[in-house]
């Protein structure tokens, strides 16, 4: 299955934007992206995305195609530096808290200027695994 790219794009930068405003303006910010993510994660089906799809000005399948499992690998990973974020924010560490946050940012960043941190992250995990179930025949 898979995602418009355009519509890829739109979470990327809704996770930008909210980590921004979560770092600079108020950490109750993040718990937007992060329950979106949570809701995402749950139902495999990212309420933004499926909102974003009726701006959609050419049908769907016209678009450049994003995998639907890396995107929920990606989603994964957002969640849960989001959820660090909220919780070292909640104990006080708001450094620690920083650096969580600022990995969606920079993640997401350069995910919107063409380069998948995440994907490279999959990747060397399925040929790990691979490599890993080659040695045991």
């Amino acid at each position: 299955m898979t995602i418009p790219k355009p519509l890829v794009q739109l979470n990327q930068a809704f996770l930008v934007a909210t980590a921004l405003a979560g770092l600079i303006v108020h950490p109750l910010i993040l718990l937007v992206p992060f329950a979106i993510g949570v809701v995402t994660l749950i139902t495999k089906k990212n309420p933004l995305i499926a909102f974003g799809r009726r701006f959609l000005p050419n049908p769907p399948n016209s678009y450049l195609q994003e995998d639907r499992d890396q995107q929920l690998f990606n989603q994964w990973i957002a969640t849960v530096c989001l959820g660090l974020a909220l919780l070292f924010f909640a104990a006080g560490l708001p450094i620690i808290a920083t650096v969580f946050g600022a990995m969606v940012i920079v993640a997401a960043g350069v995910a919107l200027m063409g380069y998948c941190i995440g994907c490279t992250v999959r990747y060397q995990l399925m040929m790990w695994k691979h490599r890993r179930a080659k040695t045991y025949y």
